[in-house]
């Protein structure tokens, strides 16, 4: 013990060098048996080498075949496609163009066709009230066609429409369109329940038959609309401003000018396909000579407004608003229409 407290290490070196020797045998031992048991070493022969190249360039090939298909396959994590919002200032000199537009047209076609002005003093106080209201009228049966319109379409009554005979289609509208309209001029204004039931029937009917432009987009249909409204605008103030009478004697002329129309906006129905230059032409009078056309009567029916007005006031004929409203309601649906297949055919061609 003593002894072990002098030299406390001597034990443990003691121990120490004493495993070493116990594990040199021990694991020459285990070495052999090891090798003993073990097969020996392979050695692969020319044909094995041979068939790990192969099978090596088999991979890499493989490998190979695998990276292209990687490159060329599409992933289903794709970036959608984002709309691209119009910038607010884009917005605003669109509306100043179209603000620049319409004054510019009131202007121009005021300087072309109103160079003789009222000789009166101006506008008599019952002329303008008959024409505020024709006009309050015209724009109440313009704000429930479109209404209608868009509630019908909603229903599915446009694919309904769109797959009806067209000759069917056709007859129907200009029965129901010509019946409700001379039904409301036939009535008196003293009845006032079924004036304006007819009159409310009449702007149903044009509905039920305008519903498939409610496929378009709105943005078209809006422009149009703006259009519209400042191609009659002007008109409306030019036929207003202008010399009494002075576009009446256009009635006879605007007749003939829509017969002509009608029966160009009919010839699809008749005339075969291959007619296609025969078609251009029809459709060229339908478009620009319908815009022209009812652009004419625009004039014309304002002027008459006012005359009818001057009758009223003499007590030769009864005040009528509904009855006066109702031109111009077909007036602008004409214009309208045509703006509408301008400004796509426009659009179709800038693609």
């Amino acid at each position: 013990m003593a002894f072990i407290l002098r030299r406390p290490f001597t034990l443990s070196s003691t121990l120490a060098n004493g495993s070493r020797r116990i594990q040199k045998p021990l694991t020459s031992s285990w070495t052999a048996s090891r090798a003993f048991h073990q097969p020996p070493p392979f050695r692969p022969s020319a044909e094995t080498s041979s068939v790990v190249k192969s099978s090596g360039s088999l991979g890499t090939l493989s490998k190979a075949k695998d990276a292209l298909r990687q490159s060329f396959r599409r992933s289903y994590m794709q970036e959608t496609y984002r709309v691209p919002q119009p910038a607010a200032g884009n917005l605003r000199q669109r509306l100043l163009y179209g603000a620049a537009i319409v004054g510019g047209t009131v202007v121009a076609t005021n300087l072309i066709f109103n160079r003789e002005t009222r000789e009166d003093g101006g506008m008599p106080p019952f002329e303008r009230q008959y024409l505020n209201d024709t006009f309050m009228h015209t724009g109440l049966g313009i704000g429930i066609i479109g209404l209608a319109a868009r509630t019908l379409h909603q229903s599915g009554w446009s694919y309904r429409l769109m797959t009806a005979n067209p000759w069917a289609v056709v007859g129907l509208s200009l029965v129901a369109s010509i019946g409700t309209m001379y039904a409301t001029f036939a009535t008196s204004p003293d009845n006032y329940v079924q004036k304006y039931a007819l009159w409310g029937a009449f702007n149903l009917t044009q509905a039920a038959i305008l519903t498939p432009l409610m496929f378009l987009q709105p943005a078209l249909l809006a422009r149009a609309g703006l259009y519209t409204v400042g191609m009659m605008g002007s008109l409306a103030f030019v036929g207003a401003t202008a010399k009494q009478e002075k576009y009446l004697y256009l009635g006879g002329p605007l007749l003939a000018g829509v017969t002509v129309v009608l029966l160009s906006g009919l010839a699809p129905l008749v005339v075969p396909v291959t007619a296609a230059r025969t078609l251009m032409w029809t459709e060229n009078i339908w478009l620009y000579g319908g815009l022209a056309v009812f652009g004419g009567f625009t004039l014309y029916d304002v002027q008459k407004v006012l005359h009818h007005a001057r009758l009223a006031q003499t007590g030769a004929v009864r005040p009528d608003a509904v009855n006066e409203s109702i031109s111009l309601e077909l007036d602008f649906l004409n214009i309208f229409i045509r703006m509408v297949q301008i400004l796509g055919m426009t659009r179709n061609n800038r693609k």
